[in-house]
This record gives structure tokens, C-alpha cells and sequence, in this order.
């Protein structure tokens, strides 16, 4: 059992947490009917996931094996037998796919989309590089709007939200692929798409897409549009996490060299904790609209 539950990846639906998103930038959260219509569709997107994340076990099986870390999955290691992994990939699309249906039918089309994102990832697109860490970043914005869908036409999303997510995405897609880059140094060549690589470039890369996100973050804090919506002039002072999460993270990537799991660093990592909850206490107390669903 402990084999099953390894390949379903549970600690990988911290990525779902972007399917709230629309609901928590709509001050929304004390609406109950639209809190739980996100809620059913994230955990039936879950579902969905974890499909995907078997489908991409079970192509990856020869490359998992010569990876350090990877060879222990349960499909590459043999703790699954591959008939019963294809199995219940098939049980979780049925079944996450439905309850989304009973929802959404528009979130349902997006999560379709999702599943086609990373079919043409699994099957071709990981192998090129620079357009496998862009579909990567794409699955997180397919979140966005799966979570806005979600919402009966009550969530919209604002251009900020999918340009931020997009490249901060980008950002620790690329993280993960210096740790190939480091592998492949010693010897241990684990995808194709790695030979379009070098760490100069990723390390650029890196830096690039770094800035690009804290600039697209304080445009957002100091646009017009969105001091009038949130009633604040004060939401620069959240940059401060932003910037100290995002060199947190460099820190990690580039001296540490444990980059090869962005949730798994989260997870461990106190640090990147304590800027997030930094981060969420002062834009509740700075947003009026946000502060009156607490207080």
C-alpha cells in the first residue's frame, strides 16, 4: 500500500494550492457555495494529477532507473507491477474527471487541456529544451483558470496573477533542470532535453526569470488599477518577501545544490515558510478586503 500511495505523489498537490488562488485574490473565502465548488474541483484535480504523474512514471521507467533518486520510484524499482499502475492512472482520470464534470464543465475542458499538456510533454516536448520547462509553467496557469472555472463566472483572473505565476513556474522549472545539469556532470545523463543545457545558461536563465518576476510583482503592488480595487497604497511593503523568498530559493539552487524538488524543498525548508506566512499576514492586514474576512 505504502508503494501505491509513494506513486500517487501525494506531497506534489501543494501545487494544486493554485486552483485557490482566484478565490483567495476575491476575497471570497467566507462564500461557503464557492468554497466548496473549489474545493471538490482541486481534490478531484488531485485525482487527475496523480494520473498524469503515473503516465510520466511509466515513460520515464528507463531513465527513472539511472537516476540516483528517481530509481527508487515504485514503477521504476518494481514495487508496482506496470499493468496495476496503468490500471488505476485509468481509475483516477475516470473518477477525478467526473466530479470536476459535476461542477464545472468548463473546468472540466481546462483539465482537459492539462492532460494534453502533459501528454505532449511526456511523449515529445520534455526532450526540447526551453519548451519543456515553458510547459511546465503552463500546467501552473492551467491551474489558475481550472480554479476561476470553478467559480460560476465569480472569480476572474487579473493579468498579474498569470504573468507572476507563469514565470515564477519558469523560474523553478529551471531549478529543477540545473539539478540534471549537475547529475550530468557526474556522469548520469537522465533526459534528453539536459544536452540543450549548460549551467551558464540555466544560471542565466535563472537570474532572468528571478527579475522578471519581482518586477512584474512590484508593477503589480504600485499599478493604479490595483491600489484602487484593493484600496491600498501600501502593498510594496510585501515585496520584501518576494524578493528574500526568491534569493531564499536561489540560495538553495545555487549553493546548496538541492533544487531537484521545488515541493520538496517548500516542504523542508523553514525559511521559505516563514516568508510565505510573512508574505500572507501582511497583505491581509495591508487589503482592507481581505483583513474583513478575519477580523
Amino acid at each position: 500500500m505504502k508503494a501505491y500511495i509513494k506513486l500517487l505523489r501525494p506531497h506534489q498537490y501543494l501545487k494544486n494550492g493554485f486552483i485557490f488562488f482566484p478565490l483567495f485574490f476575491s476575497f471570497k473565502f467566507r462564500d461557503l457555495h464557492l468554497l466548496g465548488r473549489v474545493a471538490v474541483v482541486a481534490a478531484c484535480f488531485c485525482l487527475v494529477a496523480s494520473a498524469i504523474y503515473i503516465l510520466n512514471d511509466y515513460f520515464d521507467i528507463e531513465e527513472d532507473r539511472k537516476h540516483p533518486e528517481k530509481k527508487h520510484r515504485p514503477l521504476a524499482s518494481g514495487a508496482v507491477p506496470v499493468r496495476n499502475g496503468l490500471l488505476l492512472m485509468v481509475i483516477l482520470l475516470a473518477v477525478g474527471g467526473a466530479g470536476i464534470s459535476l461542477i464545472s464543465w468548463e473546468a472540466l475542458m481546462l483539465t482537459g487541456f492539462y492532460v494534453v499538456n502533459n501528454l505532449l510533454y511526456s511523449f515529445r516536448l520534455k526532450h526540447i529544451a526551453i519548451l519543456d520547462v515553458s510547459m511546465i509553467a503552463v500546467g501552473f496557469c492551467l491551474r489558475l483558470f481550472i480554479g476561476s472555472a470553478a467559480g460560476e463566472g465569480q472569480l476572474p483572473l487579473s493579468m498579474w496573477i498569470i504573468m507572476c505565476t507563469f514565470l515564477l513556474a519558469l523560474f523553478l522549472a529551471l531549478a529543477k533542470r540545473r539539478d540534471d545539469v549537475l547529475l550530468r556532470a557526474e556522469g548520469k545523463k537522465v533526459r534528453k532535453s539536459i544536452d540543450g543545457y549548460n549551467l551558464e545558461f540555466i544560471n542565466g536563465a535563472m537570474v532572468i526569470t528571478a527579475t522578471l518576476t519581482i518586477v512584474g510583482y512590484i508593477s503589480y503592488c504600485i499599478s493604479e488599477e490595483v491600489t484602487t480595487r484593493l484600496d491600498t497604497h501600501d502593498l510594496f511593503f510585501t515585496v520584501i518577501f518576494v524578493i528574500l523568498g526568491i534569493l531564499r530559493y536561489m540560495q538553495i539552487t545555487f549553493v546548496e545544490e538541492k533544487s531537484g524538488s521545488p515541493t520538496k524543498v517548500l516542504i523542508r525548508d523553514l525559511f521559505l515558510q516563514l516568508v510565505i506566512l510573512g508574505w500572507l499576514v501582511t497583505f491581509v492586514l495591508l487589503v482592507p478586503a481581505a483583513r474583513n474576512l478575519i477580523f
